[in-house]
């Protein structure tokens, strides 16, 4: 397995394994390699600690159970991820600098600061708007060429295009442009998020950097629009939708699949995809 591989594989067991007090040792025991090594590994490739980057996935994913698991107190979702209540309070306040209190009461409204373009305050639609676009579906196992992202979000579209670039040799008529997400920018800091850039790749393609995101259950909604958009149309299927679909969203990650994309006009069609169980 090399680097790419171990770091990508070792975030997904992270993920599955979150509400289960999981420490650096646990992933490094997990894939057979000694603490040490995973460590120093594990900043090489992405720029931060074990440590950090799992209270990283901690706050962003207690975050968005508090937004979407209503009927669970803010003490028993600290509880699940290891926290103390008090000490759950302290380190979500400093990480989101939002009290969870007051984050959960942010979720109840009807629409929200845009935090690309601040000026703009989105209205979500209702339930049954967001409904009659809504597709549940099963997604088999995506074999892809990635490159993680870390840092701002509003610097996609230009990290897009270098990454084209660079892969441009292995896109054929066929190929998906798949976005990979691993927190939700309403919540986490613009300049702290994380995103795999991907295209699909065949069998054949021999290139380090290869990975397979996991298929399953998920909740699919078709965009068309500008991608500005995309941003406000999330958070509306999340504040709106999800509390009265008797759907839970699953602990894996969400993904956007471009089908359509003018550059000129920066409007796109795209599947938003929703791991559900």
């Amino acid at each position: 397995m090399n680097k790419r591989e171990l770091i990508s594989q070792s975030i997904d067991y992270m993920l599955q394994h979150l509400d289960a007090g999981i420490t650096i040792k646990d992933v490094a025991n997990h894939f057979h390699y000694s603490e040490f090594y995973f460590s120093r590994v594990f900043k090489a490739v992405m720029g931060e600690s074990v440590y950090a980057f799992i209270k990283h996935l901690k706050m962003a994913q207690s975050a968005i159970d508090i937004k979407l698991k209503q009927h669970k107190t803010i003490t028993d979702i600290g509880l699940d991820y290891g926290y103390s209540s008090s000490n759950y309070s302290a380190v979500f306040s400093q990480y989101h600098r939002l009290s969870p209190t007051k984050f959960r009461k942010s979720t109840e409204a009807t629409s929200i600061v845009n935090p690309f373009n601040p000026e703009i305050i989105e209205c979500f639609e209702t339930f049954d708007d967001y409904d009659a676009r809504m597709k549940i579906v099963s997604l088999s196992d995506v074999r892809v060429i990635y490159e993680r992202v870390l840092g701002n979000y509003g610097e996609l579209k230009e990290k897009w295009f270098q990454f084209l670039e660079t892969y441009k040799d292995y896109i054929r008529d066929d190929t998906l442009m798949i976005e990979r997400f691993y927190d939700d920018p309403a919540v986490s800091s613009r300049n702290s998020c994380i995103c795999d850039l991907c295209i699909t790749a065949d069998n054949t393609c021999k290139l380090e950097n290869i990975t397979t995101i996991k298929g399953g259950k998920f909740a699919t909604y078709r965009f068309e629009g500008e991608i500005t958009n995309i941003f406000s149309t999330l958070q509306g299927i999340f504040a709106v939708w999800f509390p009265k679909s008797g759907y839970e969203m699953d602990e894996r990650y969400g993904l956007n699949i471009y089908r359509q994309i003018d550059r000129a006009t920066s409007c796109v069609i795209m599947d938003l995809y929703i791991p559900v169980k």
